[in-house]
């Protein structure tokens, strides 16, 4: 059974970091999509950041790019998001995402329904 943990979430000042972690319990495939994901409170579940394939390809939202970094660890199996000049807009709960076997591209990997699996979130608040 995969199972999904997040860590990290924390109250930050604005310009600050901080980074998240995601802990993929029985989860064997090595590179397919996975992908941070986050939700503010009133709108829609949104992209942030997503990786795929061997060597790792990366894809960020316009809205971080610069800031965060994705990266991922198969061997542990263990996902990444490293965030930096964080500001009030980036406040919302952040959601470790990943799945099946052999699914790959940005196109793919940019789908919320790509994904099978999810964790339970961690909450990243930035104040001003």
């Amino acid at each position: 059974q995969v199972r999904l943990f997040e860590s990290g979430g924390d109250s930050v000042q604005t310009g600050g970091s901080l980074r998240l972690s995601c802990v993929a319990s029985g989860y064997t495939y090595k590179s397919p999509c996975m992908a941070w994901f986050r939700q503010a409170p009133g709108k829609q579940r949104e992209l942030v950041a997503t990786i795929w394939g061997t060597p790792s390809t990366a894809n960020y939202a316009a809205s971080v790019k610069g800031r965060f970094t994705i990266s991922r660890d198969s061997s542990e199996p263990t996902m990444i998001l490293q965030m930096s000049s964080l500001a009030p807009e980036d406040t919302a709960m952040y959601y470790c995402a990943a799945s099946g076997p052999k699914v790959y591209g940005e196109v793919t990997c940019s789908r919320p329904t790509t994904y099978d699996y999810w964790g339970q979130g961690t909450q990243v608040i930035v104040s001003s």
